[in-house]
């Protein structure tokens, strides 16, 4: 009973029944308007065109404004409303404001050393290429000076995490999407409250939507009772409001300024196999160590200033001169961050740098392939040219709508050559690609819209590195537990299925 009444106080329940109440109004005053239809729908249409001149004139992915131009077309009572509550990818003006000049600090901190840039371009101007891209609309440097580690699945990842954390000294940072008590948070937590008590800066960030679930109110203010400094991101408030689409889905954990973790993979019980939720939970991580922990560092500041309105000396947190003098050479990598606040979708594109320059093969590991018409059309031009292309996604999914518009954009690959294979032991939640054995990127960034162009996002690219090795060793054995999808198996889905799948694909731009 005391778990009955918990749960229907929590806060999860009275945030959806305040929202409920604002969808009911919404309803009731479309119902009062009904009687006066043809004024109302004309009302209602000119605000969807409206809504439509907005998105066309705006500065949008192509492909992410045709896909919302549709549905309010479809359905031009709820389309345009929809539009203005979930589709808009801009914060307020003052908070872009406030993220501009923070950008121009990190741009400031983050400077390219010419040298390995210069070293880059006469190894591989193909490589110094898209180095620069990313350097010019993310800040961040690429460097030779670090080693990386490629961690799969999530108990190699949470083992590797421990250890470095219980080697801290100085500072600990972690920003996740989700976090949640259970086995693998509660080890974390007991490291950095005890770390915290030995008084080193140890903080944390983690998004109130991706934790609405998992974490209780108010938990912020537990860590702070720790010594933990602690920032939600984008609290969720119970009101509709585009403020709910940005979301932070970055996953970093630095330590010390030597050492960097990211990837797939969040603080929560799933995704280090402690129970079954979606079979067996496949997942990738990368750890680095080295001068381009740095950019980790000022990615974690530059929220955190964000957040707390804090001017922080960055400077600060550079690694003590007894690490980097331990750091070696592995390649070129470069880490990198996404936001939503520009006007550059920078995952997307580094997505398909790599495909479109792609000679010999692309191998792709993604939970969600809910693609624009952009990289649809990069996949199938790169299969009709010879390139082998593979996308392994998930046999059990975690969301079966989201699933069944990933199904659905099967057929159309695979009649020009794209290989696509499920991981049939459960749900494969990886975000990797790996390109003819020179390039590689491991990060948190799906392909599907929001991870594309609403949310901060964040990954690191590998150009002759082992990790790029070891990447794409995961991935061919991996394959030994998929099922190949075949045009065949496409062409056999039940009409109804079929017809479910085209409905769901209008609301791609919220998926």
């Amino acid at each position: 009973m005391q778990r009955l009444i918990k749960n229907i106080f929590s806060r999860v329940v009275l945030f959806g029944f305040a929202i409920f109440i604002q969808l009911f109004v919404l309803v009731l005053v479309i119902w009062k308007f009904s009687s006066y239809f043809v004024i109302f729908y004309a009302i209602c249409a000119v605000a969807s065109l409206v809504a439509v001149l907005v998105i066309l004139n705006g500065r949008s992915n192509p492909a992410y404004k045709i896909a919302w131009i549709v549905p309010i077309l479809v359905f031009p009572i709820f389309g345009g409303l929809f539009y203005l509550m979930f589709g808009g990818s801009k914060s307020s003006k003052r908070n872009q404001r406030k993220m501009l000049t923070i950008g121009e600090k990190m741009s400031a901190t983050l400077n390219q050393e010419q040298t390995v840039a210069s070293r880059l371009c006469l190894n591989s101007p193909k490589a110094a290429n898209q180095a620069r891209y990313i350097y010019n609309y993310s800040a961040c440097p690429v460097y030779n000076q670090t080693t990386a580690e490629y961690l799969t699945p999530g108990e190699i990842k949470f083992a590797r995490l421990l250890e470095e954390l219980n080697k801290a000294e100085r500072y600990i940072f972690l920003e996740y999407f989700i976090i949640e008590e259970g086995v693998m948070w509660d080890a974390i937590l007991e490291i950095l409250a005890e770390k915290a008590r030995l008084g080193l800066d140890v903080r944390v960030i983690y998004d109130d939507v991706g934790c609405l679930m998992k974490l209780p109110y108010g938990y912020d203010q537990k860590l702070e009772r720790l010594g933990i400094k602690c920032c939600i991101f984008n609290p969720f408030r119970p009101v509709l409001s585009v403020r709910l689409n940005n979301r932070d889905h970055r996953k970093i954990a630095v330590i010390d300024g030597h050492t960097a973790f990211t990837g797939g993979i969040n603080l929560a019980d799933e995704y280090i196999n402690a129970y079954e939720r979606y079979g067996h939970w496949k997942d990738a991580s990368i750890m680095i160590k080295g001068d381009a922990v740095w950019s980790f560092v000022v990615m974690f500041l530059s929220l955190w200033e964000w957040l707390r309105e804090d001017n922080e000396d960055y400077e600060q947190f550079r690694p003590w001169p007894e690490h980097t003098q331990n750091f070696t050479a592995d390649g070129y990598v470069q880490p990198f961050t996404d936001s939503p606040f520009d006007d550059e979708d920078l995952g997307a594109s580094v997505y398909l740098n790599l495909i479109n320059q792609a000679e010999h093969y692309v191998y792709i590991n993604t939970p969600y392939l809910i693609l624009d018409n952009e990289m649809q059309t990069a996949l199938r031009l790169a299969a009709k040219r010879g390139v082998d292309i593979r996308i392994v996604t998930p046999y059990i999914a975690d969301k079966w709508y989201v699933h069944a518009v990933t199904r659905s954009n099967y057929e159309t690959l695979i009649e020009t050559g794209v290989k696509i294979y499920e991981y049939t032991p459960g749900f494969i939640h990886s975000k990797t690609f790996v390109v003819d054995d020179l390039f590689a990127v491991v990060g948190t960034i799906n392909l599907d819209y929001r991870s594309l162009f609403l949310h901060f996002e964040c990954g690191v690219w590998f150009y002759k590195s082992d990790s790029v090795l070891e990447v794409k060793e995961d991935f061919l054995q991996t394959l030994q537990t998929c099922q190949n999808i075949t045009w065949e198996d496409c062409r056999q889905v039940k009409w109804y299925s079929r017809v479910i799948r085209s409905i769901l694909r209008m609301f791609a731009p919220l998926m």
